[in-house]
C-alpha cells in the first residue's frame, strides 16, 4: 500500500478522474433515493411500486452497458494512441446500436406496462401504480441510450469533469421536479409517482440536448452524418468482441439483480419496501467503488493502448488493492447510518425491522462488491478481458444465487431476511475465483491496431 501513495502522478491522475466519475454515479443513485425518500414520505406502496417499475430501466441500463463499455475499452485504448478517427467511427457505431436498445424499451414500457408489472409484484395497487410510472417514463428510456453515448465519450476523451457537470445537473434538475410534482409545489397538483416520471422525462430531455451542445465545443469528439452511417469491419469486429461479453454480463447480472428484487416483491409490500430503501443504500455505497472502476480502467487503459503493458500491469494492480480498502470503508459506513435511515423513513415495523437485518447482511456484501466491481469492470475489462465476468456470473449468480432466493421464497418459505441473504452470496462467492484470474494477467493487452 504504501508504493500506491508514493506515486503522486499516478494518485493525482486517479484522483481527478475518480472524483468526477464518483460524483456522477451519486448523483445517478441521487435520483432513486429521491424518488424512495419523497414517495415513502407520501405513502409506502407508491415508494415500493416506483422502485419495482424502475428494474426496467436497470435492465436497459445493464444493455447499454455494452455500448458504454465498448466506449470506454476501445475509446480509452485509442485515446491513449492518438487515433481520434477511430474514436470517431466508435462514437457512430455506439448511437447506433443506443439507439435500437432505447427504441425498443420505450415500446414495452409505453405499451405493456401493466404486464411488465405483473411480473415483479402479486398485488393489484402495486401493478396499478407501477404501470402508471411506465407509461410516461418510457418516453425517457427512448432518450437515455443517447445521452449515455455523449457522456461515455467524454469520459475517455479527457472530458470527465464535463461528463460529471452534464449528469449532476441534469440530477439536481431531477431532484426539484420531483418534489414540485410529487408534493405539488408552485401550484402544481401532487401527482404521486407520476410526478417522478414525468420529473424523469423532463430532465432525460434537458441532460441530452445539454450533451449534444457540449460535444461541439473545442476539444470535445461530436458525430458526424459520415460517423453515423461509416462501416468499419475491422473496428466492428473489435467492437463486437468487446461488448458481447459485456452484453452478456450485464444481462446475467441485471436479469439476477432484477428476479431478485421480483422475489422480494412477491413475499409482501413490507419486504419489498424494506428492499426498496435497502436497494437505494446499496447503490449510493457503490458510487465510490463505481467511479474508482471508472477511473482504473481509462488509466490502465490508455497505458495499454500506447503500448507500455509493463505500466499498465503496474497500475492495473495498485487499483486492484486500493480495491480491499473501499469494500471495508464501504462496510463501516453501511453499519454507521443503518440508525438513521431506519429511523428517517416512514415505515410499517415490521419493515423497518426486515431493513436493518437488510443493512446489516448488504454491509458484509459490500466488502465482495467493491472488489469485483473495481478489478472486473476496471481492471481486467481495461485489456479486453471481458468474458470473465459472464462466466463468474452464470456460476455464483445463476447457478447459486438466483435458485437458493427462488426455492427459499416459493419452496421452504423461508423467512424474509434468509432469503435477502440468498440474493448477497454471488458477491462473496466469487472473490478466490477473482483472485485467481487476476494473477493470469491476461488482461494485460493492447487491443489497437
Amino acid at each position: 500500500m504504501g508504493r500506491l501513495f508514493e506515486d503522486k502522478a499516478f494518485l493525482k491522475r486517479l484522483v481527478n478522474l475518480t472524483l468526477p466519475l464518483a460524483f456522477q454515479a451519486l448523483m445517478l443513485a441521487l435520483v432513486a433515493a429521491s424518488d424512495a425518500v419523497m414517495l415513502g414520505r407520501v405513502e409506502q406502496n407508491s415508494m415500493a411500486a416506483v422502485s419495482l417499475a424502475t428494474q426496467i430501466q436497470f435492465i436497459q441500463n445493464m444493455m447499454l452497458c455494452a455500448v458504454t463499455g465498448s466506449i470506454a475499452i476501445l475509446g480509452a485504448q485509442y485515446w491513449g494512441k492518438g487515433d481520434k478517427q477511430t474514436i470517431h467511427k466508435i462514437f457512430g457505431m455506439s448511437l447506433r446500436i443506443a439507439f435500437v436498445i432505447s427504441l425498443f424499451v420505450c415500446v414495452l414500457c409505453v405499451g405493456f406496462s401493466r404486464q411488465l408489472m405483473m411480473i415483479f409484484a402479486s398485488d393489484s395497487e402495486l401493478i396499478r401504480i407501477g404501470a402508471g410510472y411506465l407509461r410516461i417514463a418510457g418516453w425517457s428510456y427512448l432518450l437515455t441510450g443517447f445521452s449515455q453515448c455523449f457522456l461515455g465519450m467524454m469520459r475517455v476523451t479527457d472530458h470527465a469533469d464535463r461528463c460529471a457537470f452534464i449528469s449532476s445537473g441534469a440530477v439536481v434538475i431531477n431532484i426539484i421536479l420531483n418534489a414540485i410534482f410529487i408534493f405539488g409545489f408552485l401550484g402544481i397538483p401532487a401527482i404521486g409517482a407520476n410526478g417522478a416520471a414525468l420529473a424523469t422525462l423532463l430532465a432525460r430531455i434537458i441532460e441530452l440536448v445539454w450533451a449534444v451542445i457540449s460535444s461541439y465545443q473545442k476539444d470535445f469528439v461530436h458525430p458526424s452524418l459520415g460517423d453515423l452511417i461509416v462501416r468499419d469491419k475491422l473496428l466492428a469486429r473489435d467492437y463486437i468482441r468487446c461488448g458481447m461479453p459485456l452484453a452478456g454480463a450485464a444481462m446475467f447480472w441485471g436479469v439476477g439483480f432484477t428476479s431478485y428484487t421480483a422475489i422480494m416483491g412477491h413475499m409482501g409490500t413490507d419486504a419489498a419496501a424494506a428492499n426498496s430503501v435497502a436497494a437505494v443504500v446499496r447503490d449510493l455505497m457503490c458510487c465510490l467503488c463505481d467511479g474508482i472502476s471508472a477511473a482504473g480502467g481509462i488509466i490502465v487503459g490508455n497505458e495499454l493502448g500506447s503500448g507500455d503493458l509493463v505500466k499498465g500491469k503496474l497500475y492495473g494492480g495498485r487499483i486492484a488493492r486500493l480495491s480491499v480498502y473501499v469494500g471495508l470503508f464501504s462496510t463501516a459506513v453501511i453499519l454507521l447510518v443503518t440508525p438513521l435511515v431506519t429511523s428517517f423513513m416512514i415505515l410499517t415495523p415490521l419493515a423497518k425491522r426486515y431493513l436493518v437485518g437488510m443493512m446489516v447482511i448488504m454491509a458484509f456484501y459490500m466488502i465482495g462488491r467493491a472488489i469485483n466491481t473495481v478489478i472486473i469492470n476496471g481492471v481486467f475489462a481495461s485489456g479486453g478481458d471481458t468474458l470473465f465476468d459472464v462466466y463468474s456470473l452464470a456460476v455464483s449468480m445463476w447457478c447459486i444465487a438466483v435458485p437458493l432466493a427462488f426455492l427459499g421464497a416459493f419452496v421452504f418459505k423461508w423467512p424474509v431476511l434468509a432469503v435477502y441473504a440468498c440474493t448477497c452470496v454471488d458477491e462473496v462467492g466469487k472473490l478466490p475465483w477473482v483472485f485467481i484470474h487476476y494473477r493470469k494477467y491476461k488482461w494485460v493487452k493492447d487491443l489497437t491496431r
